[in-house]
Formats: C-alpha cells, structure tokens, sequence
C-alpha cells in the first residue's frame, strides 16, 4: 500500500494548505489532457485524487494516520488482525482449530455460488460552469459483461462444465502433514481447476471459457451542481458483471472539476471576482454591475470610501453546495480602483482633477506620463 503522503509528495505534519498546493500542482502536471494517452500519467492522476480525498478530510486524515486505511475496521498497514491470528492458528494446530482457520473465509465461500462484478472508476472532466449548473454527460464505458453464448458458463453451447473430481467441486485441496506436533492440515487452492471448481472441456469460443467478454458501453450520467474535484460519483450497477449470475459492481466518476470560469475563481463553494471601479464611485460610493456565475449580472453595493483591494460580499451567489440543494456559498469582489492614464484625459477632465487636488493640498506632476494603477493590476486575473 503506497504513503498517501508520499504521493502528494507533502510530510506527514503537512497543514491542510500544504497539502492543498501540493494537490494542485500535481494535478496540474499529470491531467490527462495534457498527457493523452498515457496510462502511467492516468494511473498516477488517479492516485493523486485518491490520496488527496483522505488527507483533505481530517476525520478520514486521522483515521488513516493511525491505523493505515481509511476502513472502518482498525487495521494496520491494511493487513487483517484475524487473518495474522488465523495464519499462526493454522500452522501450529491445523485448519480447523477452534475456528480460526486463514481459510476458513475461502472454504465457506461456494466458487460456484453468485459472485459480484468489480467496481469501476473513471475520470470525467467538467468546467466550472458544469459544475455549478450540473450537467448530463454521455461517457463510454470499456467493461467485462457475462457472455451472452454461453450465459457466463464458458462452456461452448450444447455442453456445460463438468465438476471438478480433484476438488469435488469445492475449489479447495486439503493436505495433511505430519510435524513435531503432531499432524497439520493446510488447505490451498486446487491446482487442477484454479479454484473455479468447475472443469472446462469444450471452450466457448466467443469467451474462451472466461464466462465474460469486453463490451464498451454508452451511458448517460448526471453529474450534480456543487461537484468539486475529487469528488466521487457512484452510478449503481454499471460496473464489471459478476460470475455466476451474480450481479454487476459498480461505476465510480472521479471529478475533475475546473476552479476558474472567465474572471471568476472557485475556493470551495465561495467564488472570488474582480471589481474595477472609478475614482470618484470610491469616495463617493454608489452601485456596480458583477457577473455571477449562476444568476447573471447582480447589483453590488458600493460604500463610500471604498479602498483599493477591498473585499465586497454577495450573500448566497456562490457555488451550490454538494447534495444541498438550498444552500449556496457566497460571491466575493476584490476593488480595483481604475486610476486613469494622465494621456487618455481630456483638457477638461485634467483641469478638475487638478482644481481638486488644490481644494485637497495635493501636490501633482506635471512630468511624463505614466500608466494608471489600474493598468498594473488589471492582468491580476487574467
């Protein structure tokens, strides 16, 4: 099982904005839309989101600082306390002893009884404005389905399997040893039948006796509003069909969701805006037009005596949160004072200006021109 942390490359006392940054970056770096085609570059996008999913959470984060896994059950590094007490059961007192076998689990599971199909993940990509508004997608998905000629059997039509006489059907040999201890039994799996318990003598040939074959199939999913990156879809049933009639796993969508949208930036379910305003809508105050990525243009109320760099607050006009439909983060514009270039003035506007900063005792120059303020900020955004 691979450090979470070191896949985002972060040490294990990294703060959440470090971990944070080293997500980003590394996204960035290994998209698959900019690696096309690449497998490794798909694989290893994949372990960043899933990493990132656990130590973004503190609960998941501390869960897996302690234990190893994210699972419920307290397990370290991944490995099953009963399966380490079974083992050591097993080889001192044989298989059966007082229920501790290792195999106990895999002699009491039928090989022939129904077995469910593997879950699948898959990343789906979606803008910012998908993301807000939710959206429908059509997505193919590559997956082993049961194969129609011989229903999942594997045998050729006309024939069935035959049970396995090496095993009895069971999928499983036992064999008896005899140590300083006395006699050991250990159980392992058929090696005739692969554990199948079944014997294929005359092959499908549409499936070569697998019992499934590739199929690529066309869904149409949703994707909801509020969705960020990283976030997980589960679409039931459109996994890896099972074995044995058993039923299909099922299809998990990675999100990989864009933060900016024009010259609007997501930060959770807040969104950040530019605000460029005049001079004299500064000290004076008065209204402004923002774009919001949802609801259009809104009215923003300007204060008087706005200053430069200025965060301005629109309540409920930022992303919908995920699976809460009524509940929305908030819209926040950062002030841009537009001081105009001295070259672009008119003989007019500069005899006010300059008539107002003699009422305000503001030396001016007179010397050459130089760029506005608002022409040293205005790609700030871009």
């Amino acid at each position: 099982m691979e450090d979470l942390y070191e896949i985002l490359g972060v040490p294990r006392d990294a703060t959440q904005a470090d971990i944070k940054k080293a997500y980003r970056q590394l996204v960035r770096k290994y998209h698959p839309d900019a690696h096309p085609g690449d497998k490794e570059a798909e694989e290893k996008f994949k372990k960043i989101n899933a990493a990132y999913s656990v130590l973004e959470n503190e609960e998941k984060r501390a869960r897996y600082d302690q234990f190893g896994t994210t699972g419920n059950n307290s397990n370290m590094g991944g490995m099953d306390f009963g399966d380490i007490f079974g083992d050591l059961f097993a080889q001192a007192f044989g298989a059966g002893f007082g229920g501790f076998s290792a195999n106990s689990r895999q002699r009491s599971q039928d090989p022939n009884a129904p077995r469910r199909g593997r879950d699948m993940e898959m990343v789906v990509n979606v803008s910012l404005i998908e993301a807000a508004q939710g959206v429908t997608r059509e997505i193919e998905v590559p997956r082993m389905d049961a194969c129609k000629a011989c229903n999942g059997s594997g045998a050729k039509a006309g024939t069935k399997p035959e049970t396995c006489s090496h095993c009895q059907g069971t999928g499983r040999v036992r064999k008896v040893q005899q140590t300083f201890i006395g006699q050991m039994m250990t159980e392992s799996t058929c090696p005739v039948c692969n554990g199948s318990g079944k014997i294929i003598k005359d092959k499908c040939p549409d499936c070569n006796g697998h019992g499934q074959v590739k199929h690529t199939h066309k869904l149409e999913v949703k994707i909801p509003t509020g969705v960020n990156r990283g976030t997980r879809v589960c679409v039931r049933g459109e996994g890896e069909g099972g074995l044995n009639g058993g039923t299909n796993g099922d299809l998990y969508l990675v999100i990989d969701a864009e933060s900016v949208y024009k010259n609007i930036e997501r930060d959770g379910a807040d969104l950040h805006t530019p605000l460029v305003i005049t001079y004299p809508q500064a000290v004076l105050g008065g209204e402004a037009k923002v774009n919001t990525l949802i609801d259009g243009e809104a009215n923003l109320n300007i204060p008087a005596g706005t200053k430069h760099g200025q965060i301005l607050r629109l309540k409920g006009k930022g992303m919908p949160q995920l699976n809460r439909k009524d509940s929305r983060g908030d819209l926040y514009a950062h002030v841009f004072i537009d001081v105009p270039d001295k070259a672009k003035l008119s003989e007019k506007q500069k005899e006010l200006i300059t008539q107002l900063a003699g009422e305000m005792d503001a030396p001016v120059s007179n010397g050459d021109d130089e760029p506005g303020l608002f022409d040293k900020f205005k790609n700030l955004f871009k």
